[in-house]
């Protein structure tokens, strides 16, 4: 998802901007994704090395139930909802200040 995510939100993109992103080799992911037809080759980037160039398909869409890629969340609605699960979390943590006395 990590990968996927990378390319969707920087798309077009090579692979070792993805790992560097990452941090970590990208390979067999990116070969997984090709394989489900999530993302696709869509050119080659004009520097030593033509490295391939990858993005986003319409099973990518229609797999997340999206219209185009003007639907994927921003960065300010991830934190929102960061935001709201540490609230939940911290919540449900919370010591219940009602105690039963036998």
């Amino acid at each position: 998802m990590e990968t996927l995510a990378i390319i969707a939100y920087k798309q077009p993109i090579i692979k070792p901007e993805v790992e560097k992103i990452r941090g970590v080799d990208s390979g067999g992911v990116i070969k997984t994704l090709l394989e489900r037809k999530l993302i696709k080759i869509i050119g080659r980037m004009d520097i030593v090395g033509k490295p391939m160039m990858y993005g986003t398909t319409p099973e990518f869409l229609q797999y997340f139930g999206l219209k185009d890629l003007t639907d994927l969340p921003t960065l300010k609605e991830f934190q929102e909802l960061k935001e709201e699960e540490v609230s939940v979390a911290a919540s449900a943590e919370a010591p219940d200040n009602q105690q039963e006395t036998v």
